[in-house]
């Protein structure tokens, strides 16, 4: 049975009413789907057709107007999800047959940038010295930000290193070859390069690791059965994500850095510094053992915006260009 059309500010009220006194969501909510339907009945009004008559056609082409004025991509999400329940509501009132929203989606958020240290802020990391506090905890966590930032591992990859390579070894590293040996997602190997200071770290971690399984000087039992991790904690297990995670944020904090680091930081780092260097896109993914060089070109980005910073910094038309701007105002 046709039911007769009722005027839009009516329809949009009695929704608002449904959502209000029969969903009982909150005031602020009810606030912003009154502003979204507002905005619809406009769009609805200027196309000609009012909100009965809005297809997926209409819907489409005013997502991609939002998005093109600058609207987030979650913005518009939550816009839709507002739009969605209004024609839900109205095909259970018998007033529309389909739902124009129900198959269209939000353009996807753009992902953030991942951070990245600036080059001196990755060798003041590397290079700061804890030794005061505990040697052994020292020489370990100093060969474990050398290991992250020279060979760009996952924090899966490293904790998953074995002091030697064994059929068992799930990875390892060869310090004469300079090479580290992991396993890395979907169960694939591969061979990193490991720069000389990472070498002359682990080194130095391997003779005192050698020494004792322990780091606390009161609670040594020399001897015994080595433990077959690379990286061990204080009872002389291998260590956890979790372990690197708070040992990292702790030594960059130590070191007087801006913003606490974490081990995923380190490896975009290796990533962005190597590709400023080199620009050699694909050999950045195999080293970080991207299947998938899209995932690889996010560090182009970061690229561009160092050499915007360079720009900004050096080039005497930006200095011009700038002024202008200060000027205008």
């Amino acid at each position: 049975m046709q039911t007769a059309p009722q005027p839009v500010d009516v329809l949009v009220q009695r929704y608002l009413d449904h959502v209000q006194f029969e969903k009982r969501l909150a005031a602020r909510t009810v606030a912003l789907y009154t502003l979204d339907l507002e905005k619809l009945a406009f769009n609805a009004a200027s196309a000609g057709v009012g909100l009965l008559g809005v297809q997926a056609s209409h819907i489409r082409r005013w997502v991609a107007q939002m998005h093109s004025g600058g609207r987030s991509g979650r913005g518009i999400a939550l816009i839709l999800s507002g739009w969605r329940g209004f024609y839900s509501w109205l095909g259970r009132e018998g007033l529309v047959t389909c739902n124009p929203v129900l198959d269209v989606r939000a353009p996807k958020a753009a992902k953030p940038l991942p951070k990245a240290l600036s080059v001196d802020d990755a060798v003041q990391l590397a290079s700061f010295d804890a030794s005061d506090g505990n040697p052994w905890l020292e020489a370990r966590d100093a060969a474990i930000t050398e290991l992250l930032y020279d060979g760009g591992l996952r924090v899966g990859e490293l904790t998953g290193l074995d002091a030697q390579a064994s059929d068992q070894a799930r990875g390892w590293v060869d310090l004469d070859a300079a090479e580290a040996h992991v396993l890395g997602k979907g169960s694939k190997r591969r061979i990193v390069p490991v720069g000389s200071k990472a070498v002359l770290a682990l080194q130095h971690w391997l003779a005192v690791r050698r020494q004792t399984f322990h780091p606390m000087p009161d609670q040594v039992v020399p001897g015994g059965t080595p433990p077959a991790a690379l990286f061990i904690g204080r009872n002389g297990t291998r260590l956890t994500a979790q372990s690197i995670w708070q040992r990292l944020r702790q030594r960059s904090l130590q070191a007087g850095l801006a913003a606490p680091v974490h081990p995923h930081m380190l490896r975009h780092s290796f990533a962005s510094h190597i590709l400023q260097s080199s620009s050699d896109l694909r050999g950045v993914q195999e080293l970080l053992g991207h299947a998938n060089i899209s995932t690889t070109q996010v560090y182009t980005r970061l690229d561009f915006q160092h050499l915007a910073k360079a720009y900004d910094a050096a080039h005497p038309r930006a200095h011009l260009k700038n002024s202008n701007s200060s000027g205008s105002k």
